[in-house]
């Protein structure tokens, strides 16, 4: 069965732009909440043997006005604070285990972290230019990739229609978790950004995988139909894009739900992006494709 993927291209494209559109509205209204690796200070990690006292009940204890805490499950807690020195982190430590500790429960440290004002301006900067280089190195790739394929597109624009492809789902990442900063306090940090970075490479993975078989069908068929083309493309990489995306959203399923706190957002900024990912390569980067063609025919 072949199914007219290209048919409804302005449907698609449509519900993207939309998505697209509402994402940079929530990112603009709420931002993304940055963690300490990006804003500097100290997190601080804890676990009660027994259920973990309230919020508020920590918040006495510690004194430290500026400080943000939250519940990790049932006996875990997270406290993020300005810098700590080590003599601070083991003080904070010891009050702590001095006003909750006792006969039938513990204080365990679980994870103790901190980070400069210099270091995380730093990071910052570098995360910034990573996701520009990989961009801008994924439109060189494909023009190389596709330069025996010039009619009836041009080979950059192959390039071209991937990285927008890319930042739909890039942008849609960013915005669930400006969401989930506004309401729920999830703060983002370098693990994100590495998830973002993986997100770039599946995403450009999966579209080339559409537009090779594109390339190749190009070679031994008239361009004159090329929305024909584009579409028998699409229904021939169907299932493999499927299939793919599958076997890879399974395990990260798992990594969500049993991973841990320290990777539950990560998974889930993972889970986003390449489910995305494969819907952008069927239903944008190639309706982009056949829109650029029928663009440059009208020129």
């Amino acid at each position: 069965m072949n199914i007219p993927f290209i048919k409804y291209s302005k449907l698609w494209l449509t519900i993207g732009s939309l998505t697209v559109i509402i994402c940079l509205v929530i990112l603009v209204l709420w931002r993304l909440k940055p963690g300490i690796d990006f804003t500097g200070g100290s997190l601080l990690e804890i676990s009660f043997s027994t259920t973990a006292p309230t919020v508020q009940a920590i918040e006495q204890q510690l004194g430290h006005k500026e400080a943000i805490i939250q519940r990790t499950g049932d006996k875990g807690m997270i406290i993020r604070t300005r810098f700590l020195t080590e003599e601070e982190h083991q003080a904070m430590l010891q009050k702590l285990r001095s006003s909750f500790s006792s006969t039938d429960s513990s204080v365990r440290e679980e994870r103790f972290e901190t980070i400069g004002g210099a270091v995380s301006n730093q990071l910052r900067q570098r995360a910034f230019w990573s996701v520009i280089m990989v961009s801008l190195g994924i439109i060189l790739y494909l023009t190389y990739a596709f330069r025996k394929v010039s009619r009836p597109v041009v080979s950059w624009k192959y390039g071209l229609m991937a990285v927008i492809a890319m930042i739909h789902d890039i942008i849609l990442v960013l915005g669930v978790f400006a969401v989930l900063g506004h309401f729920w306090g999830v703060e983002v940090d370098i693990a994100f950004v590495v998830a973002l970075l993986t997100v770039l490479g599946y995403s450009v993975n999966d579209t080339i995988v559409v537009y090779d078989r594109i390339r190749e069908n190009l070679l031994h068929r008239s361009a004159n139909d090329f929305a024909g083309v584009v579409n028998n493309g699409l229904n021939e990489t169907l299932t493999r894009s499927l299939n793919t995306t599958l076997t890879v959203l399974l395990p990260l399923f798992a990594l969500y739900f049993v991973g841990g706190s320290t990777v539950h957002y990560f998974a889930l900024a993972l889970l986003i992006g390449m489910a995305s990912g494969a819907y952008s390569s069927i239903f944008i980067a190639s309706p982009l494709l056949v829109m650029a063609e029928r663009w440059q025919r009208r020129a």
